[in-house]
């Protein structure tokens, strides 16, 4: 383990976490000091709400810290209903299932549609969590180019496997980039092949009331399966899948990190419900939202800044080396901007970077000093500010 540990420290890809005091939200402290915040999901502010805060300790109150249970033991309460009954509404499905979070939802779900003999056709970039959904299933995987439509046709045209699974990111969390959904879906339904689409990042953030990239594209009929969090823009933890109600059914009774997992704490259900709520009403907070990415994105660029053109909230700031991404990290840091290294597996070898979210909570004082910050830190040379 020691050398194994080591071998991490020689490459610049040890990681080490910082401890955070107090709720997060635009500020954090760490160590002692208070920083700008640009290196969390919290999109909306919704982690410190007080509506969402005072939602849960009456749920802590009412029903207990937990469930007690899985889903099919007792551990379903009234309140898991309810949200998954909100959940399916608010985005237009059928019926929607909860999960304990995105990475079970995803491994549950793609090892439940898909198996021996299957085919699953995957986006390069997508999340750790599809891809390991990918492998357990054990049907056969073929990789796709980043957001490369064509050959994902050229793959799925090839293919003679019983049942064909379209599993993509709409919104990559590390890039910042969407998926090009409508040609995806499309091709799909030419080849025969279901879409199941992770709106882990576009949840909150993009939509009619914040229900994602597939709603916001009205792709909601055509796509078999949309996993979600409730852990970024929401502000709790937690995930949820949606779709046919048939399609639901199949995971309730098939996906073993639904089947095998205890049921969501009350506490977290109820500050789910209200988060949603919240979300669906104050489209003001995606405003602020993406007119702080807008700004950040701007002003990086404006200073020569390696930042591509923005397609979410998230802006990434690309060193490339490790030892560089980590350097801009620390004199951000002690500047008081908290924007965390990003480093390989996480991305490609030779793209190192700072992964900038801001939230809808930051002030524009916040976001005028975070870009001030980064342009001194990533423009540092030998000792003086270039």
């Amino acid at each position: 383990m020691e050398a194994e540990l080591r071998a991490l420290e020689a490459r610049e890809l040890r990681r080490t976490r910082r401890v955070v005091r107090g709720a997060q939200g635009p500020e954090v402290e760490i160590d002692g000091r208070m920083l700008v915040c640009l290196g969390s999901n919290n999109y909306l502010g919704l982690a410190a709400d007080e509506r969402v805060i005072l939602g849960a300790i009456s749920a802590l109150a009412e029903l207990g810290a937990g469930a007690g249970a899985s889903p099919l033991l007792g551990g379903h309460m009234e309140d898991h209903a309810a949200l998954e009954g909100e959940i399916a509404a608010w985005l237009g499905a059928e019926s929607a299932l909860l999960f304990g979070s995105g990475w079970h939802a995803n491994v549950g779900v793609v090892s439940a549609l898909v198996g021996e003999g299957d085919a699953i056709f995957s986006d390069r970039l997508n999340h750790a969590s599809l891809i390991d959904g990918c492998r357990l299933s054990r049907a056969s995987v073929h990789v796709f180019a980043h957001r490369d439509v064509e050959e994902l046709d050229r793959l799925l045209a090839r293919s003679s496997a019983r049942r064909k699974l379209v599993v993509t990111d709409s919104v990559f969390s590390m890039d910042g980039t969407c998926a090009p959904l409508g040609r995806i879906v499309e091709v799909a339904e030419r080849r025969g092949a279901w879409v199941l689409v992770d709106e882990a990042h576009a949840t909150g953030v993009f939509g009619p009331g914040g229900a994602g990239l597939v709603s916001e594209l009205g792709l909601g009929d055509r796509v078999a399966v949309r996993m979600g969090t409730l852990g970024k823009a929401l502000g709790g933890y937690g995930a949820f899948v949606a779709g046919e109600r048939e399609t639901i059914e199949l995971l309730l009774n098939r996906a073993r990190a639904y089947v095998f997992s205890t049921a969501l704490p009350p506490p977290v259900v109820a500050a789910a419900s209200i988060a949603i709520g919240i979300a669906r009403r104050e489209d003001d907070r995606r405003e602020r939202l993406w007119r702080h990415a807008r700004r950040l994105r701007a002003g990086l660029s404006a200073a020569g800044l390696d930042v591509p053109p923005l397609e979410s909230p998230i802006v990434p700031l690309v060193a490339g080396l490790s030892s560089e991404a980590l350097s801009w990290a620390a004199r951000a840091f002690e500047a008081g901007v908290w924007a965390p290294a990003v480093r390989p597996p996480t991305v490609p070898e030779g793209s190192a970077r700072l992964r900038l979210t801001p939230i809808a909570t930051h002030s524009d004082e916040h976001v005028e000093h975070a870009i001030d910050v980064l342009v001194r830190a990533a423009r540092f040379d030998g000792g003086r500010a270039a």
